[in-house]
């Protein structure tokens, strides 16, 4: 075998990657252990980091499911609220309107009560004015004179 720039570059290499790797084996290996433990707890940080936005979200979607139920409740009530309310005012109004239709009737009965009598208290007028004057124009004096003698005799005695 004859020795050729080639193989002399050849040896010279493997002897730089034995001593390369012989005395740089150890701070390649610490290097690599360090960094290897620094991805570890960069893992189990980020591992743990996950564990509580998990819990947090599984936190905040139970807020949001009674926040949501509470807001159903609070919608049904208000539903149930509500329709007594209406029904109340229905027979709030029902009532009114009841009693508005008896106060009219009783003031259309008072109006045609008052109507009537006054309409008696006219026609007795109107007979007392007529009779009056009949009896003015067909009447003689004496016997009007006796009329007001036997009403005057009757008084007394009804007084006495």
């Amino acid at each position: 075998m004859t020795f050729t720039p080639e193989l002399a570059v050849g040896i010279a290499f493997v002897i730089f990657v034995a001593l390369v790797l012989w005395k740089g084996m150890a701070k390649i290996t610490v290097g690599l252990d360090k960094r290897s433990k620094g991805i570890s707890q960069l893992l189990d940080e980020a591992q743990n980091l996950r564990e509580e936005a998990q819990a947090a979200l599984a936190g905040y979607q139970r807020q949001q499911r009674d926040a949501l139920a509470a807001a159903e409740e609070i919608i049904a009530h208000a539903k149930d609220e509500a329709d007594r309310m209406k029904i109340d005012a229905e027979a709030a109004l029902a009532a009114t309107l009841k009693r508005r239709e008896e106060q009219a009737v009783d003031r259309i009965a008072q109006a045609e009560a008052k109507a009537i009598q006054d309409v008696r208290d006219q026609a007795v007028d109107l007979v007392i004015a007529v009779t009056t004057k009949l009896i003015g124009d067909n009447m003689s004096a004496d016997v009007q004179g006796r009329l007001i003698g036997d009403a005057t005799g009757e008084l007394a005695g009804k007084l006495q």
